[in-house]
């Protein structure tokens, strides 16, 4: 087993500015100086896109304290268009936050610009706990689950 711990996780966005001031407002995320802007031949290199550059930040996600992970999120040129949002798309599939309110929540991210993707829903685990969820999307289409435990 490799020696590990969790570093960040990274969202390509069209307006990078726009998407972390969103999880900075919504989700209480604060930036970890200083803002990245990358390019040159490591970086195409590292990414394997020809003549990449990169602008971007990393946020500190709530609850994992001083040190605990973040979310990178970096705007690409040259970027590709978007697939479509789908909760079953191999790959990425959503980032989760555990809120005291799911539906105080959902309301708080649709006010500030992301959309729909699935109902509310309450249900046993198969542990015998209570969980309600629901996902929805940041600005960007990108899939965020909220979740209370009871």
């Amino acid at each position: 087993m490799i020696d590990a711990r969790f570093g960040h996780v990274n969202l390509v966005s069209r307006d990078w500015r726009r998407l972390a001031a969103f999880y900075e407002r919504v989700f209480g995320c604060t930036v970890v100086p200083p803002e990245r802007d990358y390019r040159g031949r490591d970086l195409a290199a590292g990414t394997g896109v020809p003549g990449a550059a990169l602008r971007g930040v990393h946020l500190r996600l709530p609850g994992g304290g001083p040190t605990g992970p973040t979310l990178e999120i970096f705007e690409y040129d040259p970027s590709l268009e978007p697939m479509p949002t789908a909760a079953n798309r191999p790959g990425f599939g959503h980032i989760a936050f555990v809120v005291p309110d799911v539906e105080a929540a959902r309301a708080t991210v649709l006010s500030e610009g992301g959309g729909s993707v699935g109902a509310i829903v309450t249900a046993r685990t198969a542990d015998g706990r209570q969980v309600t969820w629901v996902y929805i999307t940041d600005p960007e289409g990108n899939i965020v689950e909220l979740q209370s435990w009871s």
